[in-house]
């Protein structure tokens, strides 16, 4: 018998539960996130820099990114160059003002980006317009591009030489793997400059 006796799953617990399948099939890509974070830690030793873009709860998680990477993740290291382009306010005011909205990480990637540099972008959708604009500019500089996004098919993935689909419906469910997805990759990072003999003792 349903009606005012039902007894629905609390919120929280629903919005967990959300989380095990995607949590599961990110297990699967724990390797292939590891040599991102490797070949991350190889290009920024080498002088390149990592740029990061999203919007929103996106645009938060891309500078947790570069926030890891200039200050430390785990291990006490060297600073590593990274910019989260969400976070240049003047510049994005200025040129969202004169150039559009859809431009407003494609020119600071056309200004910052080297050949050899990585680019990555966040969108919960794959189809956030600036954040694919900035991913063709990278594309088209020679930086090597990874994308998070939410489910695929969608233009960002297919769009980055290499990418994490999250098959969920749910914004929040898709921005708590990429945040997990975000910490692998430092991890990642760590690992190998410790490999490389570049990293000092664990802090805790």
């Amino acid at each position: 018998m349903s009606g005012r006796f039902d007894h629905p799953l609390p919120a929280g617990r629903r919005h967990l539960d959300e989380l095990l399948t995607p949590l599961a099939d990110l297990q699967a890509h724990a390797s292939r996130i590891d040599g991102w974070g490797a070949r991350i830690a190889e290009r920024l030793v080498d002088g390149a820099r990592l740029l990061a873009v999203g919007n929103g709860g996106s645009a938060a998680e891309a500078q947790h990114l570069t926030a890891e990477l200039v200050g430390r993740y785990r291990d006490e290291r060297m600073p590593l160059s990274a910019i989260a382009l969400c976070s240049e306010t003047s510049s994005l005011t200025a040129i969202g003002n004169d150039y559009g909205i859809e431009e407003l990480y494609a020119r600071q990637v056309r200004a910052h980006g080297r050949p050899g540099d990585v680019f990555v972008g966040l969108s919960t959708s794959g189809r956030s317009p600036n954040v694919l604009a900035a991913a063709a500019a990278a594309g088209e500089m020679g930086l090597w591009t990874i994308g998070l996004t939410g489910a695929a098919p969608n233009p960002l993935a297919e769009a980055c030489d290499d990418a994490l689909a999250v098959d969920s419906p749910h914004t929040a469910t898709v921005q708590e793997i990429h945040l997990i997805c975000v910490h692998l990759m430092c991890a990642g990072v760590d690992t190998r400059l410790a490999a490389l003999g570049l990293q000092a003792e664990a802090v805790s």
